[in-house]
């Protein structure tokens, strides 16, 4: 099975800056796309970004300009580095992560939806 787990969360002041990390374990054949997550109390889950096998990225209009998606494929892990960080993106942050578990050393199931945790992310004084 793969197995993600977030880390990185915590607490900071706003307009500073903070990364959080999503590592996916397991047997794993392939990742196809890694992406961000964020939820707070009053609102729903949102998207906040996503980085693709290939290394394309997509942002929402919240994100875009001041957070960065980027990956260490050797280590299957993901991190968003935040900036610029607002009261409103106080929220937990989840890691999608789209990935064909092993079947053989040289072939994998079809690909699948996993979920971490998350972590909590707090801008506040």
């Amino acid at each position: 099975q793969v197995q993600v787990v977030e880390s990185g969360g915590g607490t900071v002041p706003p307009g500073l800056f903070l990364t959080v990390s999503c590592r996916a374990s397991g047997e794993i054949f392939k990742i196809y796309n890694m992406a961000w997550y964020r939820q707070s109390p009053a609102k729903e889950r949102e998207f906040v970004a996503r980085i693709t096998d290939g290394g394309q990225v997509s942002y929402s209009d919240s994100a875009r300009g001041r957070f960065t998606i980027s990956t260490n494929r050797a280590k299957d892990t993901a991190y968003l580095r935040m900036t610029n960080l607002r009261p409103e993106d106080t929220a937990k942050y989840s890691c999608k992560v789209i990935a064909s578990p092993e079947l053989t050393p040289f072939s994998g199931h079809p690909p699948r939806t996993y979920w971490g945790q998350g972590t909590q992310v707090t801008v506040g004084s």
